[in-house]
């Protein structure tokens, strides 16, 4: 993982989800550091092709035009905000943290910020717990054939 990072890894706890070959993808890293430093990002993506492929998405600015999908009203609001609960409860399940308390990742409940960690966390949840998480892996599977043979036909999320 460090090689994937290019740096040392800080405090991870555990290998989250692995590409379809058993690369590691993603790495839950501890809720405070050991440092003392509280770390809201949980679910952290490391496999480059992955990362570069969000990256891609990201430059294209799709981050605010999905917002809108999660905002008050927005296709998939509901569900973002139980992907933001299911986030706080696997993060607290290993360690609370009180200054993250309500604080989650990638911008959820209500807005999309980065789309690495909501990737990370569809990746580690598995499909159908992070749409905004599955839609940036559907999309990325879509149009990229190397993100398409480390996670497969990522399915798209569908609005309740």
């Amino acid at each position: 993982m460090s090689a994937q990072l290019g740096r040392p890894v800080r405090d991870v706890l555990g290998v989250a989800a692995r590409t379809l070959d058993g690369t590691p993808a993603v790495v839950s890293t501890a809720p405070r550091l050991a440092d003392g430093t509280p770390f809201p990002t949980f679910y952290y993506l490391t496999h480059p092709v992955l990362v570069a492929a969000v990256s891609r998405l990201e430059a294209e600015g799709l981050m605010r035009e999905w917002s809108e999908l999660v905002a008050p009203g927005g296709a998939f609001a509901e569900q973002y905000a139980e992907a933001h609960a299911a986030y706080l409860a696997d993060r607290t399940a290993a360690g609370d943290v009180p200054e993250l308390a309500g604080t989650s990742a990638g911008g959820m409940p209500t807005r999309v910020k980065c789309l690495h960690a909501l990737a990370g966390h569809a990746l580690a949840a598995g499909p159908g717990v992070n749409p905004i998480g599955d839609l940036a892996l559907s999309e990325a599977a879509a149009v990229e054939p190397p993100v398409r043979r480390l996670v497969g036909p990522w399915p798209a999320p569908v609005p309740r």
